[in-house]
């Protein structure tokens, strides 16, 4: 999973409200329950410490309809809400926080966590396009390609038989425009999968113009199109995308604590994986960390370090926090400080199901795949926890 939706987070100086709650569900009283619960979620931050006018930008955004069907994360600093995530999952139970960087470890729990996916709904003269990840559904610009002429006629007629020759011709060039539109997309995006939907032929012809490294990660799928306007094929649709994501994110996830294992035991004195808060505040320190990796209820994910302003600027300990540039440094989970690390040095997080059981790795609840070894051992000394 990749975090660039928090880049308004990153650089924007606290503190931070942030509030997970869940959507009300439809009845008569909806309305007034959401007003309630938006009231509720900022008397907590109010008696924790937060602003008026950061309360009230909360309240604001919590009293209006909801971002995703089962919920919403509200991050909000100085005033303004600076970012809202829908959830999959509602809360468990409401939460609000007013820390020193924002929460955003609940994230992980809630929100969508499949692989990005972009979604061409095309027809026979281009194609609408839609991102999906964490951070919801976003439409972004449709592929426009020529109008005229795309129907056939039934005749046999020489004139009738140049007429479809430039029909057909008008479908092959429209296709390869969208074709290099998607593949262009995808790249930019860095999406991992990529669903085609509409008719048989315009979906194939798309798919056979894509670049071999797009097409090995695109998908066709006969529900919904780009002028379905059928509800229950909108749904067949969705359905079909997400069980594919959490197919994808099963297998990565496997596939990552496979490299786990691997790389926490010293092959020839290198190490390339570590685990702990004290390695991996290293690690994060030099942007080394190439995938955080977190299991929900990790005893780690709740002990304290201390951060800076600047993501890279996290401290065991606070007397060595001005080595790092930040003289006046900031109490924080260790959790929130890792995901904001990770996010601005462009690494991979992958959540983790259930609690810390035994034998789980990693131990505590937090590691990390590396963007390069370490020789000898890890910076605190003797090899990663566990091993």
């Amino acid at each position: 999973m990749k975090l660039a939706f928090l880049d308004p987070l990153l650089h924007t100086p606290g503190p931070w409200a942030s509030v997970y709650a869940g959507t009300a569900r439809a009845a008569e009283d909806a309305a007034a329950r959401q007003a309630l619960d938006a009231r509720a979620a900022c008397d907590r931050l109010a008696a924790q410490g937060a602003d008026e006018d950061t309360c009230r930008a909360v309240h604001t955004e919590l009293v209006a309809p909801a971002a995703g069907p089962s919920g919403r994360a509200v991050f909000a600093a100085g005033g303004e809400v600076r970012l809202v995530v829908p959830l999959a999952d509602p809360p468990v139970q409401p939460e609000s926080c007013w820390t020193p960087l924002p929460h955003t470890g609940p994230l992980l729990d809630y929100a969508t966590a499949g692989p990005a996916c972009l979604v061409a709904y095309v027809d026979r003269v281009g194609a609408d396009l839609e991102l999906r990840d964490i951070g919801g559904r976003h439409p972004l610009r449709p592929v426009e390609g020529r109008d005229r002429p795309v129907h056939r006629t039934a005749s046999a007629d020489w004139p009738e038989r140049q007429f479809r020759r430039g029909v057909e011709d008008t479908w092959e060039a429209n296709a390869a425009r969208t074709a290099e539109e998607v593949a262009a997309t995808a790249e930019r995006t860095g999406v991992e999968l990529v669903v085609l939907a509409g008719d048989d032929r315009e979906r194939r012809a798309v798919r056979d113009r894509l670049p071999q490294h797009v097409r090995g990660r695109t998908v066709e799928s006969g529900h919904g199109g780009r002028a379905s306007g059928t509800a229950a094929g909108d749904r067949l649709l969705d359905a079909e995308i997400e069980t594919r994501r959490a197919e994808m994110s099963h297998a990565h996830v496997e596939a990552v604590l496979e490299r786990f294992r691997a790389g926490r035991i010293p092959t020839e004195g290198r190490i390339d994986a570590a685990e702990g808060v004290p390695a991996l505040v290293d690690a994060a320190c030099e942007h080394r960390i190439d995938a955080l990796l977190v299991r929900s209820g990790g005893r780690e994910l709740y002990r304290d370090v201390w951060v800076g302003p600047e993501p890279d600027q996290l401290a065991l300990r606070r007397g060595d926090s001005p080595y790092l540039g930040a003289p006046r440094p900031w109490s924080a989970r260790a959790d929130d400080a890792l995901m904001r690390a990770a996010a601005a040095s462009d690494a991979d997080v992958i959540p983790l199901p259930g609690p810390d059981d035994r034998g789980a790795v990693p131990v505590g609840g937090l590691g990390a795949l590396l963007r390069w070894p370490y020789e000898g051992g890890i910076p605190t000394g003797g090899l990663a926890s566990g091993t």
